[in-house]
């Protein structure tokens, strides 16, 4: 049976984790891992630009938006 791209991934993270030793070397891991995602994010909101599904208005329309979940705070209080 072939691995998958994601648990041959997830093999590659275990692998990696078990070389950090301190809490140093974890935060300088979760940062690469956010960097890593931050630009596959900034490409793909790159090239919805380039294809013009979003624009400036599209972005000042998100700043507007309220975008919260209900959590229903009055529900579990004491």
């Amino acid at each position: 049976m072939r691995m998958s791209y994601s648990q041959i991934a997830q093999l590659e993270l275990l692998d990696a984790l078990n070389s950090i030793n301190s809490e140093d070397e974890l935060n300088e891991f979760k940062n690469v891992l956010a960097h890593y995602f931050a630009q596959k994010a900034q490409k793909a909101i790159d090239a919805l630009w380039d294809e013009g599904v979003i624009s400036e208005e599209t972005i000042e329309q998100w700043g507007k938006e309220h975008m919260r979940t209900p959590y229903g705070y009055e529900k579990h209080r004491s």
